[in-house]
């Protein structure tokens, strides 16, 4: 085995999945399903509403309302060797009311239940005990409106992106990547603990946030599908026993996250510039040596303080909604082939931007354009461990047979080195707030590849959700 092939870079590229791309029907479980979503239909980004997750028709009601969904995911990899890999079942509940009309709160939680890891023999046994059972808390906050100024202290989901379905300039929230970017992102995103503060004046407003214990990526434990290297599978004891948990830094002020974003209307178009300085929340792979001759080193996952600074913008052409994004990043870590470099890993600056247009077709078609690119500067990306680097597009289309059934595809792909992921999938709605999707997630690419790393995950599935 190549050893320094092993390695994982800390930020991935791209963080993309067809069930992020969903219609805002909320009468149905349509809301849940992959698919587009046109600016046209959603609320006004501006708006104190859509910012902080409410409705005015909400806000107008008294006493507590309750929610939530169970789903049942199965799961089997067929690309060699073959194994079932899911078999979970997922129960939210959440519950929201209002103290007064300008004092509102929320609560939430999920529970994920795993046959697979709790009876397979094809697991490592910390990857079953990972992944068996799994507790999440939802978003658990408070809200204050005081005039112009909205506050929510709390656990909370702060999404800063403004193109679909992708975690460009969402750099607040941590996710929960045991199972890489096929859930939907209400299922990956983890919120934070933080201080919120926003400020609106006319078409524009201002956000603060401070987190003062930041909460990291779940990446799983090493011999996992999707574990964070690029692992073979399945994993032998003895390569899972070089890869260590991930070193919690110290509570301390020193350590808090904390960022300001701005954002206008002018002439049509919403422009956002922001700036966050933050733990990295996904970890760096830090190569350590052990002094022991039948093993000489471990990696010890650890997570960088870096800063990023970006802007989006967003505007409709008629039918036609054109987005885009760009970041700029200063102090993460990547891990790299080299031998030679000290703990295996460099510093570089890197610049992701996205530009995307979406819109609808006749028959009830709808479709999605992407193109993205990741530079790396003060040395380019040709010695990180991972390839992440290049240009890269995404096609996401989705049409309507009848008002029951819904196939669809997405197909993402770097033209460079990183792979790409192609998922079709069809869609089918046979009761009000009850969904069953069956489809089929496929990883091309070199195995030191974003995606290509999972070229041997290949998997078949089917899921069911109700909503209540």
């Amino acid at each position: 085995m190549n050893r320094p092939r092993i390695l994982t870079a800390a930020i991935p590229f791209l963080l993309l999945t067809a069930a992020q791309l969903h219609a805002q029907e909320a009468a149905s479980f349509a809301s849940e399903i992959p698919r587009l979503r046109l600016a046209a239909a959603e609320p006004d980004p501006l708006s104190k509403d859509a910012l902080f997750g409410t409705s005015s028709e909400s806000a107008e009601k008294k006493g507590v309302k309750l929610s939530g969904s169970f789903e049942g995911l199965g799961a089997y990899t067929y690309a060699d060797p073959t194994h079932w890999s899911r078999a979970v079942g997922r129960l939210s509940l959440a519950a929201q009311g209002e103290f007064t009309a300008d004092v509102k709160w929320r609560v939430g939680g999920r529970v994920d239940g795993d046959l697979v890891y709790a009876t397979s023999d094809f697991y490592l046994p910390a990857v079953k005990r990972n992944q068996r059972l799994t507790a999440i808390w939802g978003e658990n906050y408070i809200d204050v409106s005081a005039g112009s100024w909205d506050f929510r202290v709390g656990a909370q989901q702060i999404i800063w992106g403004e193109v679909v379905g992708l975690f460009f300039a969402d750099v607040v929230s941590a996710r929960d990547m045991r199972d890489f970017l096929l859930p939907r992102f209400d299922v990956i995103r983890i919120p934070q603990w933080a201080a919120r503060a926003e400020y609106f004046a006319g078409d524009s407003h201002v956000e603060f946030v401070w987190i003062p214990v930041p909460t990291f990526d779940r990446i799983g434990k090493p011999g996992a599908d999707f574990y964070a290297a690029p692992l073979p599978s399945p994993t032998p004891s003895n390569v899972a026993a070089l890869f260590k948990d991930p070193g919690q830094p110290d509570r301390d002020l020193g350590n808090s996250n904390y960022g300001v974003r701005a954002n206008t209307l002018v002439s049509g178009w919403d422009l956002a510039a922001f700036y966050y300085r933050s733990l990295s929340s996904s970890p760096t792979f830090y190569r350590q040596a052990t002094g022991t001759p039948g093993q000489p080193f471990v990696f010890q996952p650890s997570y960088d303080r870096i800063w990023q600074a970006g802007g989006t913008v967003s505007k409709d052409l008629g039918e036609a909604v054109l987005r885009g994004e760009a970041v700029y990043a200063s102090g993460q870590g990547y891990s790299v082939t080299d031998p030679s470099v000290p703990q295996g890993v460099v510093q570089r600056n890197t610049l992701d931007y996205i530009v995307s247009v979406e819109f609808p077709l006749p028959g009830d078609t709808r479709l999605n354009v992407q193109g993205f690119q990741r530079a790396y500067f003060g040395g380019g990306g040709s010695d990180i461990a991972i390839k992440s680097d290049g240009f890269g597009a995404s096609v996401f289309l989705s049409t309507k047979l009848t008002d029951a059934f819904e196939p669809q595809i997405l197909w993402i792909q770097n033209f460079k080195d990183a792979g790409g992921m192609i998922r079709p999938r069809v869609n089918w709605y046979p009761a009000k707030n009850t969904a069953l999707g069956f489809g089929v997630d496929i990883f091309t690419g070199p195995s030191d590849g974003y995606f290509g790393r999972y070229n041997n995950r290949d998997r078949a599935y089917a899921e069911l959700r109700y909503d209540f």
